[in-house]
């Protein structure tokens, strides 16, 4: 197969990265960062990405006197031989001769040649949709069509982020890569819905008047919509699978732990409501809330601070003004039901319609996540005990937006996402976390995500907290400040086998098509008659 040459090898090390002198015959400006190419050596194949560009001459007087504009042919010679470009490059893997994939240990010879890769090369490091449902198609790197696939097996072991600034496309990369999970069935996926954007339709990137189907939309048969505000959501078009009732009683103090930040709570205040549950068991936050002119007494009956208590009454009394917030739920659980959901296989969407504050998405999703954390545990116990397939947990990834507040130093010793994020893949249980602002996660939880889609970063803060638990760093991080806009990400992590730049596939009729193609609801629909 014919490749294209760029150059040549002409130092390097290890550690720091490899030198290639550019061709002549080569267009500079089709030479990016981020560009992934090729490295023959004699018993390894290195595929490498371009990490920095320089322009050099083998004299510097020539850079006295320039050749004019018309000078072409001057022009010409100079570049035969005393002006070239350097471009850097760092190697990520490297085949044997019999491609069998490894970590990069050794550098290939001065005067390696250097290709283009070509679409043999991607599927060969990334696979091809076309295996099986292991491989889903995310993008293709840059100036090439070929598809860059993740690999859904490993995504779904661990914990995984999805990080750029507002505006770079995290949202409609989320929704590919949720789309994705749902059509291969390789983990049931419980998504916290802030803005409405994942489960009926959404807005086009971009905004406008164009719309794009939400994953209920794709997968009617396959996902549910429950939803906190359900006018909101019929307004939309859709009508939501239940309509989400919380009990008072479901709220414990680690739940209220996680808005201390929202609420502004002092830790005084956090140590009273302790007191108040330790007497008043499930039905703590209910009659505290009902004490209203007699606190001073109430503090006296439980030891607690008069001050203390006035204070946590005051900031918890901003909790009635949610409507689905009620003091008893005749229907039943709603928890249960979601639990019988995800059991069954059945992905769920949790709208918040106009429930938009920070306040309420946080205390929302502490709540069922906390349930989800104890069911879990459990299951695995009693597959462990039993070691019966039957038994065994299905995987649950679960999809937070402004992770940071969840998962900030602070809140991710104290709450229940700090504890998945470090220990739960053991019991099945995993996070998506969506975040404009990385360097507001605790660095231990970083550290343990296995997969990383990075759209464009312009804090030096965001960039360097990206990077933690990452060797070699200095490439990526060149590479990551000149990401476009829009439409490219740095996909890095246990779900591919090395860093690469893609532009990320269209969320368009095309994927539609693509995606309905690999739906099997037949079974899916048996199930949804089963429940309820």
């Amino acid at each position: 197969m014919n490749r294209k040459k760029l150059g040549h090898i002409l130092s390097g090390s290890l550690s720091d990265g490899l030198i290639l002198r550019l061709d002549s015959t080569s267009g500079l400006e089709d030479v990016k960062t981020g560009k992934f190419v090729t490295i023959k050596g004699n018993q390894y194949t290195f595929f490498s990405l371009i990490t920095d560009l320089q322009l050099e001459v083998t004299n510097p007087d020539i850079l006295l006197f320039p050749p004019q504009e018309d000078e072409l042919f001057l022009h010409e010679i100079l570049k035969k031989r005393d002006i070239y470009v350097k471009v850097f490059l760092r190697p990520m893997l490297m085949l044997d001769k019999e491609k069998n994939k490894m970590p990069v240990k050794t550098i290939p010879a001065h005067f390696s040649v250097v290709y283009d890769a070509n679409a043999q090369d991607v599927s060969q490091i990334f696979g091809e949709e076309q295996q099986g449902e292991k491989y889903f198609n995310i993008g293709v790197p840059l100036d090439m069509t070929t598809p860059v696939c993740l690999n859904l097996d490993y995504f779904t072991e661990r914990s995984n982020g999805i990080f750029g600034k507002s505006g770079t496309g995290k949202t409609f990369i989320t929704r590919l890569i949720l789309a994705g999970l749902v059509r291969s069935q390789k983990a049931v996926n419980l998504i916290f819905d802030m803005h409405s954007e994942y489960g009926f339709q959404a807005r086009k990137e971009g905004g406008g008047q164009s719309f794009v189907k939400g994953l209920k939309s794709l997968f009617p048969s396959q996902v549910v919509i429950f939803s906190l505000d359900p006018q909101a959501t019929r307004k939309r078009g859709c009508s939501p699978d239940v309509e989400v009732v919380l009990n008072y009683s479901d709220i414990n103090v680690e739940d209220i732990i996680s808005l201390q930040d929202e609420l502004n709570l002092h830790p005084t205040a956090l140590e009273a409501a302790y007191l108040v549950a330790c007497k008043f068991k499930k039905d703590w936050l209910k009659i505290l809330l009902d004490q209203g002119e007699r606190l001073k007494e109430f503090a006296q009956e439980i030891g607690a601070h008069a001050e203390s208590i006035s204070a946590l009454y005051r900031k918890l009394k901003r909790l009635e003004r949610f409507s689905f917030l009620q003091n008893f739920n005749k229907a039943g659980s709603v928890i249960e039901k979601l639990v019988s959901y995800l059991d069954k296989g059945i992905n769920v969407v949790l709208e918040f319609g106009n429930n938009t504050s920070m306040l309420c998405y946080l205390l929302v999703a502490n709540i069922i996540t906390r349930r989800l954390h104890n069911v879990y545990i459990s299951k695995t116990e009693k597959f462990l005990a039993t070691q019966k397939k039957e038994d065994e947990p299905k995987k649950l990834m679960i999809t937070i937006e402004e992770a940071h507040k969840f998962l900030n130093p602070i809140a991710a010793k104290q709450t229940i996402f700090g504890v998945i994020a470090r220990e739960m893949r053991k019991y099945y249980v995993s996070l998506l976390v969506v975040d404009q602002r990385p360097s507001g996660i605790d660095s231990e939880v970083l550290s343990q995500i296995g997969t990383k889609i990075i759209a464009l970063l312009n804090d030096e803060k965001d960039i360097q907290a990206i990077l933690t638990g990452v060797s070699n760093t200095s490439g990526l991080r060149s590479i990551l400040s000149t990401l476009d806009t829009k439409k490219q990400a740095l996909v890095m992590g246990h779900a591919v086998p090395m860093p690469v730049v893609i532009k990320t596939r269209e969320y368009d009729a095309n994927f539609y098509s693509a995606i309905g193609a690999f739906v099997k609801s037949e079974d899916i629909k048996k199930v949804i008659n089963q429940i309820f």
